[in-house]
C-alpha cells in the first residue's frame, strides 16, 4: 500500500509541475516574440533606425537602454514599445545631444565620401574619353599615314613601266585606233624594245602602230615588222 501511495504522490506531483514548466516556457516565446517586434519597429522608424537603443522583454516588461541625442527621440521610442502583449515600459534611455552631432557628422562623412567617389567616377570617365579620343585621333593619324604611304605605292607602281605593261598598254591603245580597225596586230616587249607583227590594212596603219608604239612610255625602241595585208 505504501508503494502504491508514493507511486500516486509521484504522478500528482509531474501532473502539477509539467503545467507550470509549459508556462514558463510560453512566457519566454512571447517575450523573445515581443522583443523582436519592439526592436524591428525601432528600426523601422526613420527617426530612430540610427539610435543607439537597446530592448529588454522580461514577463511582459519591456525595458529601454541606451542613448538618444534628445527628449523627443526618448518619448517616440517608448511610444513604439507599447505594444500588445507589454503591460509596461521602462524607458531608461539616456539622453545624450552629442549622440546627434556624432550621427550628423557620420552622416556628412558618408555623403562626402558618396560625392568624392562620384567625382572620381566621373573624372575617371573624362580620362576614360580623353583616352578613347586620342586613340581615335592616333588611328586617324594612322590611317592617313597608311592611305598617303599606299597612294605613294600606287604612284611608284605607276611609274616603274614593264614590259608586261607596255604590251598592255599597246593593246589597248591599237583596239582605240581608227586607222588599225581590221588589223592583227601582235605586241612583244623584252627589256623596253618592242617588236610588232602581224598585218594591217594600209600603210598609214603600219606607220600609225609604229608612232604609238615608239611614244609609249618606257619604250625604247620599235622594231615594225607589220606586213599590210586585206582587213581580217
Amino acid at each position: 500500500m505504501r508503494f502504491r501511495g508514493l507511486l500516486g504522490a509521484l504522478a500528482l506531483g509531474a501532473i502539477v509541475v509539467a503545467p507550470s514548466a509549459a508556462f514558463a516556457q510560453a512566457a519566454q516565446t512571447d517575450d523573445a516574440t515581443l522583443d523582436s517586434k519592439i526592436e524591428a519597429r525601432i528600426k523601422a522608424n526613420a527617426t530612430l533606425k540610427h539610435d543607439d537603443i537597446d530592448v529588454s522583454v522580461e514577463h511582459g516588461v519591456a525595458t529601454l537602454t541606451g542613448k538618444v541625442p534628445s527628449e523627443a527621440h526618448k518619448t517616440q521610442a517608448g511610444t513604439l514599445a507599447k505594444i500588445t502583449g507589454v503591460t509596461r515600459v521602462d524607458n531608461k534611455l539616456d539622453i545624450d545631444t552629442t549622440v546627434g552631432q556624432k550621427l550628423d557628422k557620420a552622416v556628412a562623412k558618408t555623403e562626402h565620401a558618396a560625392g568624392t567617389a562620384g567625382s572620381e567616377t566621373k573624372n575617371a570617365a573624362v580620362k576614360t574619353k580623353d583616352a578613347t579620343v586620342k586613340a581615335a585621333e592616333k588611328t586617324k593619324d594612322g590611317a592617313v599615314y597608311v592611305g598617303e604611304k599606299t597612294k605613294e605605292g600606287a604612284v611608284k607602281t605607276a611609274n616603274e613601266v614593264t614590259d608586261a605593261w607596255i604590251i598592255t598598254k599597246l593593246n589597248a591603245d591599237f583596239v582605240n585606233e581608227d586607222s588599225l580597225k581590221g588589223s592583227s596586230i601582235n605586241v612583244d616587249s623584252d627589256h623596253f624594245v618592242v617588236t610588232l607583227k602581224g598585218t594591217v590594212t594600209s600603210e598609214a596603219g603600219k606607220a600609225r602602230a609604229g608612232q604609238i608604239a615608239k611614244t609609249t612610255k618606257g619604250v625604247k625602241s620599235v622594231h615594225n615588222t607589220l606586213v599590210v595585208a586585206p582587213k581580217q
